[in-house]
C-alpha cells in the first residue's frame, strides 16, 4: 500500500505579516464598538503576536551582532545602539 502524500504545510507568515496583522488589531481595539469577548480574542491574538515579533528581533539582532564580530566590524560614531565600555565587552549592561 502506498503512503499518502502529505500536503504541503503553510509556511509560517513572516515578521512583515505578524506586524501587519498585530498593526490591524490594535486598530480594531483602538475604534472600539467590538463586543467583549471578540475583543479579548483580538488582544489574545495580539500578544501572540508580540511575542513572535520581539522573539524574530531578537533573534535577528543576534544574527547580526554575530556577523558584525565575524567581520570585525566597528560601530559607526555617534551609534546609539553602540556597546561602551567594558560591560559591553563581558556581555553585561542594563537593558
Amino acid at each position: 500500500m502506498a503512503a499518502k502524500p502529505t500536503p504541503p504545510e503553510t509556511p509560517a507568515p513572516t515578521f512583515d505579516q505578524r506586524l501587519q496583522r498585530l498593526e490591524a488589531i490594535v486598530g480594531e481595539l483602538e475604534q472600539g464598538g467590538l463586543p467583549l469577548e471578540p475583543a479579548i480574542e483580538r488582544y489574545q491574538e495580539g500578544v501572540g503576536l508580540l511575542r513572535d515579533c520581539r522573539a524574530v528581533l531578537a533573534s535577528l539582532e543576534k544574527r547580526v551582532e554575530e556577523l558584525s564580530a565575524q567581520g570585525g566590524l566597528e560601530p559607526l560614531a555617534g551609534d546609539p545602539d553602540a556597546p561602551t565600555g567594558s560591560a559591553a565587552k563581558k556581555g553585561g549592561g542594563t537593558g
